[in-house]
């Protein structure tokens, strides 16, 4: 957890081989999985949100693989101690395709 704007950028260039401009949240979690950072590129800059919690730790649904992807609503969840192992998802209204008009 030592690295910071460039070094994190790297990780995500180099290791994960995502672009670190495109605009998504990067979640790089400790060995111990009691802190986070999030690196973000805003259009002008890079932003880092760094928590350490005090008790307990972050429940990462895919521990120990070098990268995945995740919906919002479940990095929320997660960032707020809730371990989505047990969690159900609701049936919700799924689109079949998109309709287009000419």
């Amino acid at each position: 957890m030592r690295k910071s704007f460039d070094g994190l950028s790297a990780l995500v260039r180099d290791v994960i081989r995502e672009d670190p401009f495109s605009g998504h949240l990067f979640v790089f979690c400790n060995r111990k999985a009691d802190r986070v950072k999030i690196l973000w590129w805003d259009r002008c800059g890079f932003a880092l949100w760094y928590k350490r919690i005090e008790e307990g730790m972050f429940h990462f649904p895919e521990r120990g693989a070098e990268s995945y992807e995740m919906g919002a609503a479940d990095l929320s969840l997660i960032l707020e101690g809730i371990e989505l192992t047990g969690a159900r998802r609701q049936k919700r209204y799924k689109r079949m395709g998109a309709h287009v008009v000419t």
